[in-house]
C-alpha cells in the first residue's frame, strides 16, 4: 500500500509534477483527460501528473490564483515551471515536462 503524500511534498519533488486544476462539470476539462493520459503513458516515470478538482479543494486554487479551468502547472522542487489555463495539445505539455525533467536527469 502506497503511502498518502501531501500536495506540498509531491510538489516539492525533484520529479516534475503536472497540475491539472479541473472540475467535473468542464466540458474541456474532461475533453483534456484522455491527452492527460496519453502524456502520462508517453512519459512514464520523468514526470507526475495530478488533478486537483477545483471545487473540492478551492484553497489551493485560490493560493496558485486559479481562476480559469482547465489550469495547468507544473512544479519542480516546489517551483512553479510553467503554467497554462485552457486546452493544450499532448505535444505542448510533454515538450514542456521534457524540457524540464532534463535539468534533474543523471
Amino acid at each position: 500500500m502506497q503511502k498518502k503524500v501531501s500536495f506540498n511534498e509531491l510538489i516539492n519533488s525533484e520529479k516534475p509534477v503536472l497540475v491539472d486544476f479541473y472540475a467535473d462539470w468542464c466540458g474541456p476539462c474532461q475533453a483534456m483527460s484522455p491527452i492527460l493520459k496519453e502524456v502520462a503513458g508517453n512519459l512514464k516515470d520523468k514526470a507526475s501528473i495530478i488533478k486537483i478538482d477545483v471545487d473540492k479543494n478551492q484553497a489551493v486554487s485560490m493560493k496558485y490564483g486559479v481562476r480559469g479551468i482547465p489550469t495547468f502547472i507544473l512544479f519542480q522542487n516546489g517551483e512553479v515551471k510553467w503554467r497554462h489555463s485552457g486546452m493544450t495539445s499532448a505535444f505542448q505539455l510533454e515538450k514542456i515536462i521534457n524540457e524540464n525533467s532534463k535539468t534533474t536527469s543523471t
